[in-house]
């Protein structure tokens, strides 16, 4: 599985470009003479394999994926030549942090990392929600 895991993570590298492109917007993409349609397919079979790979590896820690990319985006700006390898360490780490607290919740028994996850990662999404809502 790990072969899919480096497979999947170079494409995604090599794709970063395009995408940022794309987050300019599809007709501005388009203009610069980006294959839109295309891009997008890649990066969904990119994403299929990656999360794949990701939750046989390590099993449903679902929150980190969704969380940390935000973060980044705040952290590093909107370029996902700097957003996909922040995301890898910013999520990394949050994982070892919310190992380290579900290590010391109930001592000698370790509660479930993803439990203290979804702690982090509920109140996040209802902040990232009311932000989005705001905005519109």
């Amino acid at each position: 599985m790990a072969a899919d895991q480096d497979h999947g993570l170079i494409a995604a590298l090599l794709l970063s470009r395009s995408v940022t492109l794309l987050s300019l917007g599809e007709e501005i993409a388009t203009n610069l003479g980006q294959r839109t349609k295309l891009v997008k397919l890649a990066c969904t079979l990119v994403v299929l394999v990656l999360a794949g790979a990701a939750v046989s590896s390590v099993g449903s820690i679902g929150f980190i994926g969704l969380m940390i990319p935000h973060v980044a985006r705040v952290l590093v700006g909107v370029d996902y030549r700097w957003i996909i390898p922040s995301s890898a360490v910013l999520g990394s780490l949050l994982i070892v942090l919310a190992d380290i607290g579900a290590r010391m919740v109930h001592p000698p028994y370790e509660a479930p990392v993803g439990a203290l996850t979804a702690i982090v990662g509920v109140p996040f999404f209802l902040i990232l929600t009311r932000k989005d809502r705001r905005e519109l």
